[in-house]
């Protein structure tokens, strides 16, 4: 079992989402959704803006498509995808810089029918919103991992005790992946100030103080305490369990969407139109 900070503030779930069931998504018959976060409730979730589950199961429709203004994440849970520079297996995580505007394509991997994906769309600090697009993939047998008695935790960013992440962030965000043993437990560090979830996908683990109930199906969010400084949740496996964390500074900066298009304004929002209709976008560049 780890040690814990004792002048850490120690945090519990706030409030826990009962997910609805999967709905059909716009990529086809074969392409069925779950929205985790929606960007209408993003005043509470800051940093973070959408988080989508998509299962595939058969073959979807789509194509290359833009974005600008903001990050995805982008995480398979299940099976394989390809990407515009390359290939994700299960496990592994595209981190793309949508920035001032790209043109991205993924796409099942070949002869692959089912799969389960993840993506998170993060938004970009108001000063960096235009900055240079680019992508890094993060592969799972390569990440970081911090073992404790019956727990690994493995980070695609971030840090979990003295483990650090290499990844390359523009908003400071914690992702983490968390694979426990029944019965086994770990405190995690996070900023006090930061916003975060926990998303369970398999197993069911028992988080804070009043060892709060969670299982798949749900999204449990941290509470935010006042006092800045260091904080600790602790999370138990009630069985063996597989849970994400999302935890970010939250950066308070109103938003205006529309499509895969996010800025500060209205008039963003049509530049980034402008540009993508005049062919200034391109697919992204390793970073």
């Amino acid at each position: 079992m780890s040690t814990q900070r004792v002048d850490a503030v120690e945090r519990r779930l706030e409030r826990i989402i009962d997910l609805p069931e999967p709905t059909q998504g716009q990529f086809g018959p074969a392409h069925t959704v779950v929205p985790v976060i929606s960007p209408e409730d993003y005043a509470r979730s800051d940093p973070f803006i959408l988080l989508m589950d998509d299962r595939i199961d058969g073959q979807p429709i789509g194509g290359p498509h833009p974005h600008a203004g903001f990050e995805t994440v982008t995480l398979v849970v299940k099976g394989g995808m390809t990407h515009d520079s390359g290939r994700l297996g299960e496990g592994d995580v595209q981190w793309m810089t949508a920035g001032s505007g790209v043109i991205h394509g993924e796409g099942l991997e070949g002869g692959m029918s089912q799969a389960r994906i993840l993506q998170l769309w993060l938004t970009l600090p108001k000063a960096q919103r235009w900055v240079p697009a680019g992508f890094q993939d993060l592969s799972y047998a390569k990440l970081p991992v911090r073992r404790e008695p019956g727990v690994e935790v493995r980070l695609y960013s971030g840090t979990s005790g003295p483990v650090r992440s290499a990844t390359k962030n523009y908003v400071p965000v914690t992702l983490a992946e968390f694979v426990f043993e029944p019965g086994a437990s770990i405190a995690q560090d996070l900023p006090a100030s930061y916003n975060g979830f926990f998303f369970v996908l398999e197993g069911e683990v028992a988080v804070g103080p009043d060892r709060r109930a969670l299982k798949p199906g749900q999204v449990g969010w941290l509470d935010r305490p006042v006092s800045g400084g260091d904080s600790i949740v602790r999370v138990t496996g009630t069985t063996r369990a597989r849970v994400l964390l999302y935890a970010g500074q939250p950066q308070r900066d109103p938003l205006v969407s529309h499509g895969p298009f996010i800025g500060d304004t209205q008039a963003d929002i049509l530049r980034s139109i402008e540009g993508y209709r005049a062919g200034r976008f391109g697919p992204p560049p390793p970073r």
